[in-house]
């Protein structure tokens, strides 16, 4: 099976009619996600700057970034996917490459989700960010 990229994610959520189809196929990305190890799930790897708990483990082989993630709400498991998509695999020095602010707002999320979802989802992706520094 071939991973999705983040431009195929645009373009799925451009098929959607209304914001309800889009939460639904949001929820349905998280559940995509690997189970995360409940011992990975300390406060280590728990971000800062989110409503929900979720928790991030990074790690660098020959500089390429993998990760696993997890939240304990269903939307934001979906959010953690579309980070997925974005930074799953790639080289440290490519990360600050990725457009993630201009993916989301072509998904729409920037004006469809509440404030504190937002600003969770960009405390993830500094956490992520983070790792190429």
């Amino acid at each position: 099976m071939i991973k999705e990229t983040l431009q195929d994610l645009i373009e799925n959520f451009a098929l959607f009619e209304d914001w309800e189809e889009r939460y639904r196929y949001l929820i349905d990305l998280g559940r995509t996600l690997p189970p995360m190890d409940e011992a990975l799930k300390t406060d280590e790897t728990l971000v800062r700057g989110c409503t929900s708990r979720v928790w991030i483990k990074e790690e660098l082989n020959d500089g390429v970034l993998k990760f696993k993630a997890d939240s304990d709400a269903h939307i934001v498991r979906g959010l953690i996917a579309i980070l997925d998509r974005a930074y799953q695999g790639i080289a440290l020095e490519k990360i600050s490459t990725v457009d993630i602010e201009g993916a989301f707002a072509q998904i729409g999320l920037d004006q469809n989700l509440s404030p504190n979802r937002r600003s969770g989802f960009y405390a993830m992706v500094e956490r992520i960010k983070g790792c190429a520094k």
